[in-house]
């Protein structure tokens, strides 16, 4: 079957896609095989090579053989890399970029982007979202909460609007803020 465009960017021809080449774009120091790139991105193999094969041919990837290992980065050397990294930031990064941002900061339980964006990356239709909502569970300090927002923002190039609130009040769901981020769409975020 045939995967549509996302809704997130439908200038990409899949939702693999933008996801490829975010994984690539956001991380240009680091190389993948076929085999772990198909794992991140919790795909089948054939399924990313092929994609993969596109992208090499596009001039859009690298690669270089290890024995049979296929080693596949971003091509940072064309014109399009700068730009295209941008746009992959806003639409596809935010996940990875917000964990990298607050991960080392302590006392935080848990990351979830809620509002417009986990819309749009659920397959949502509406217009493009020009910010991100995240709820920080915990009891992080807040001007490092707010520091890490900040990077956030200065990588992604859109506004990262913080909601911080303590484990028991998420768990408690008595707070009519909370009970609608916990049953509208929502993208939990490693940390």
């Amino acid at each position: 079957m045939r995967a549509s465009a996302p809704d997130l960017m439908p200038i990409f021809r899949s939702p693999l896609q933008g996801h490829l080449l975010a994984r690539l774009f956001l991380a240009v120091d680091q190389e993948f095989t076929i085999t772990e790139l198909a794992g991140l991105l919790g795909s089948p193999l054939p399924t990313v090579q092929r994609e993969v094969d596109r992208l090499v041919r596009a001039g859009l990837l690298r690669e270089r053989r290890i024995g049979r290992a296929r080693l596949v980065r971003a091509n940072t050397e064309t014109a399009a890399s700068q730009p295209l990294a941008q746009l992959l930031a806003v639409t596809f990064g935010p996940p990875a970029i917000i964990s990298e941002e607050f991960a080392a900061v302590p006392g935080i339980d848990r990351l979830i982007i809620f509002g417009s964006w986990a819309a749009r990356h659920h397959g949502r239709p509406g217009p493009q979202p020009n910010d991100v909502d995240l709820l920080v569970i915990g009891s992080p300090a807040r001007g490092d909460v707010y520091d890490a927002a900040e990077r956030a923002e200065q990588r992604l190039g859109i506004s990262v609007n913080v909601v911080l609130r303590s484990v028991s009040a998420w768990e408690s769901g008595d707070e009519g803020l909370l009970r609608e981020i916990a049953n509208g769409p929502t993208v939990i975020v490693e940390a």
